[in-house]
């Protein structure tokens, strides 16, 4: 595999998992809920603990490719994660906004 198809593919990977815990109803993709919906902070919670394993990942990536695990400053770390962050964007605006206009398109669908 060359090194540009595997930064695509974790790229690519990076987004699929920022996006995880908007579109799931357990909690870290197991455990059902009593409530039936997750809560605002667990999901919060789930994006965050994706946010560290997809770095470890990313480190691991590195180690593999380039022999070592170079050096940061913080302002890498904060630029990394205000980009999942932003990756994340979709599954918000899905299950906050989008979500709600598609039941009550499907509910009205449903009546008629």
């Amino acid at each position: 595999m060359s090194v540009s198809l595997a930064v695509w593919l974790f790229i690519v990977l990076a987004i699929i998992s920022a996006n995880l815990p908007w579109f799931s109803e357990r909690f870290l993709f197991v455990f059902r809920l009593k409530e039936g919906t997750k809560p605002f902070y667990l999901r919060l919670l789930e994006w965050l603990l994706l946010y560290f394993l997809t770095g470890l990942l990313a480190a691991g990536l590195e180690k593999k490719i380039t022999g070592e695990i170079h050096t940061q400053d913080w302002e890498f770390y904060a630029v990394g994660f205000f980009l999942f962050l932003v990756f994340a964007s979709p599954g918000v605006i899905y299950r906050y906004e989008l979500k709600k206009h598609l039941d009550a398109w499907h509910r009205l669908r449903k009546k008629n």
